[in-house]
């Protein structure tokens, strides 16, 4: 049983209502496919369920969600509210598009609303402090300081690290959000996905399943707002045309090189470390449609080998959010803390 998102390392949450499967407060399933997902409440990202896990809950999710009033549904999707404020969707027989755009349509969609209330609320404190400096008779300075204040709420500041990745060449590394933009795709030499990434103090080369699983974690942080419907159908749309989610990743290795050249490192950017000029270079340079259709076919592709028998692998990445996240938990937890509670739990 795990606890901890795939994607952001974050706890999943938990719900009173499948004894059998006690994990997330929001859960899909294909009782048809026998699948199980557990959507995350701070990333949206769908994770599937460990195959010996979902069997029995599949079976309680779907009776919960037959005798529930409170539901709406069409032929292929369905969404039910439980007691106690469990979520149920219930995926039918839809045709890929549709379930597509209505999959990653809700998870890009508040994706984008959360963000675009956050700059929203950035931008506002851009307006207090343009105010201050006009009433203090300095605007001159404000008037930079807003400036580079705005970027930052709209883009992010450069200098987060935005996701902790385990490595097999670097062990575990930090990618700042700036490091995104001196990061390139490329292909390998099998004809697959190669990623070139940047991390703080290093930078190294990977490809086959372990650049897929590492695009698959940063991707997210450069379509940080989503977006819109159009955009969707469009991401959609260039995976129906290359056929299916390996079929476009595979196109896309083609051309990623060119789209995606790095922004050249800045010696002096510890004394410009407000500077958002890397969202125009490396991962940023990806046309939109293509960050979505890239982010939702590694998804994909990652759960088809799952399908597919390759549960290892979906049980090594599982385990990894949980230690990456535990790592995360401890940087903040002093050692006497942690000692005293593991006294109390052998006690």
């Amino acid at each position: 049983m795990y606890a901890t998102c795939l994607f952001c390392n974050k706890a999943l949450g938990a719900n009173e209502t499948l004894e059998t499967f006690p994990v997330g407060k929001r859960l899909a399933f294909d009782a048809a496919k026998g699948r199980l997902w557990v959507v995350c409440p701070h990333c949206e990202r769908w994770n599937l369920s460990p195959l010996e896990e979902r069997w029995e809950a599949i079976e309680t999710a779907e009776r919960l969600f037959r005798d529930t009033r409170r539901r709406v549904s069409t032929d292929n999707i369905g969404l039910a509210k439980l007691r106690d404020a469990t979520t149920l969707v219930r995926i039918g027989q839809p045709l890929r598009p549709e379930f597509a755009a209505w999959r990653y349509g809700d998870q890009f969609g508040r994706r984008r609303r959360r963000q675009l209330l956050l700059a929203g609320g950035g931008v506002v404190a851009v307006g207090g402090i343009m105010a201050l400096g006009a009433y203090a008779g300095v605007i001159g300075a404000f008037g930079w300081l807003a400036a580079r204040a705005g970027a930052i709420a709209v883009n992010g500041n450069p200098e987060t690290v935005v996701a902790q990745i385990q490595t097999s060449q670097a062990g575990l590394v930090h990618v700042r959000r700036r490091h995104l933009g001196e990061t390139v795709l490329g292909r390998g030499a099998d004809g697959g996905l190669a990623i070139d990434l940047r991390f703080k103090n290093g930078q190294a080369h990977f490809e086959g399943r372990e650049a897929q699983h590492i695009v698959s974690i940063v991707i997210p942080k450069v379509n940080r707002f989503g977006g819109n419907k159009r955009m969707i159908a469009g991401a959609v749309d260039r995976i129906e045309d290359a056929g299916s989610a390996d079929r476009f990743i595979g196109r896309l290795t083609l051309s990623s090189a060119g789209l995606t050249r790095p922004r050249e490192r800045n010696r002096r950017w510890g004394r410009d470390g407000m500077s958002t000029s890397f969202t125009k270079h490396g991962l940023f340079g990806l046309p939109g449609e293509y960050r979505l259709a890239l982010e939702m076919a590694l998804h994909e592709e990652a759960e088809r080998r799952a399908f597919e028998g390759e549960l290892a692998e979906l049980e090594r990445a599982w385990q990894e959010a949980e230690e990456i996240a535990a790592i995360s938990d401890n940087l903040f937890v002093p050692p006497n803390v942690t000692q005293s509670l593991e006294r109390l739990r052998q006690s």
